[in-house]
């Protein structure tokens, strides 16, 4: 005789956000940010709008959600520590280059960030989640290099941070110029030559 299991709500309830989160993303990227709808999302995730509504209080704060899905949330790792300052930088910038010049994640990236443009709780959220705890990873690895001596005992790490991983973003998001490697690179050159102790 077999016995009939019941169905369980939050496995019925995770299948549903990653769906959604999956959808915004999907529909971000043909039909560009001014014209995602909540509805949109709803109808290609197959739920009802009540069900996004009761998740998220905006869609960009659902956009911020399904990249933070897509980047893999709470799995940012120490930046590499070779012992070669430059090179590790170089090394992570040129992923962030490449990261940033992927189609798939061009559109919703740029709705993001418009987004934490206009919206207080969301950059609040933004500044908690994902810049706060990437800022403190690069501040870590900088403060390795003062400790070898690769970088002056006085230099200000938030300073630091907004030197090297700065321009980049910027290029990106203002479109000021091609981004490439090689821009990373010349930005890391750049910024540690101004860096290094006297």
């Amino acid at each position: 005789m077999s016995t009939k299991v019941a169905p369980d709500p939050s496995r019925r309830s995770e299948t549903a956000r990653r769906a959604i989160l999956a959808a915004a993303l999907e529909l971000v990227g043909e039909v560009g940010y001014a014209k995602l709808s909540i509805e949109g999302i709803a109808q290609a995730a197959g739920v009802g709008k009540q069900t996004i509504y009761r998740w998220w209080p905006s869609k960009g704060s659902l956009l911020f959600d399904a990249f933070l899905a897509m980047a893999g949330e709470g799995e940012a790792a120490a930046l590499p520590d070779t012992g070669d300052l430059a090179a590790d930088l170089k090394l992570v910038l040129r992923a962030t280059v490449d990261e940033l010049n992927d189609p798939r994640f061009d559109q919703a990236m740029r709705a993001m960030h418009t987004e934490i443009v206009h919206d207080p709780a969301l950059a609040a959220d933004y500044a908690q989640r994902l810049d706060g705890p990437m800022r403190e990873l690069k501040k870590e690895r900088l403060r390795a290099a003062q400790l070898a001596g690769q970088l002056a005992g006085d230099v200000d790490l938030e300073v630091a941070v907004d030197m090297v991983f700065g321009p980049v973003l910027n290029r990106w998001l203002h479109r000021t110029g091609p981004l490439t490697g090689d821009y990373a690179e010349q930005v890391v050159d750049t910024a540690l030559r101004g860096l290094m102790p006297r």
